[in-house]
């Protein structure tokens, strides 16, 4: 066809599998450039390796939730599907998580 228009979908989520924020942006940007630069905690570090539950949330979205769709007619039918599809993963009642126990540093350094 000789053009291409898309959307790419970020999205944030916890150790629970909970989306937390997301973000769209066109197809033809830069992921980097959506990025925003902060400090990060250790524990933000730990999740950021654990790119299979990102993966595996991703899929969910995509086939559970089929917010993957290639022919829209109107920008309102993309909104309203992509919209419909979060909220409708937000409403799953098993969600893809880790089994991670949080630490209280405070309390840790009291005992110390």
């Amino acid at each position: 066809m000789g053009w291409f228009f898309g959307f790419k979908l970020h999205i944030v989520i916890n150790d629970k599998g909970e989306i937390i924020d997301f973000l769209f942006n066109q197809g033809n940007i830069d992921d980097r450039e959506s990025l925003k630069n902060s400090l990060m905690q250790t524990s933000d570090r730990v999740l950021l390796r654990k790119r299979t539950l990102v993966e595996t949330v991703n899929d969910e979205l995509q086939n559970t939730c089929q917010i993957e769709h290639t022919r829209h007619r109107s920008v309102d039918n993309f909104l309203s599907n992509l919209i419909s599809g979060l909220i409708a993963y937000h409403f799953l009642p098993k969600k893809p998580s880790l089994n991670l126990e949080v630490v209280d540093e405070k309390r840790v350094r009291k005992a110390a």
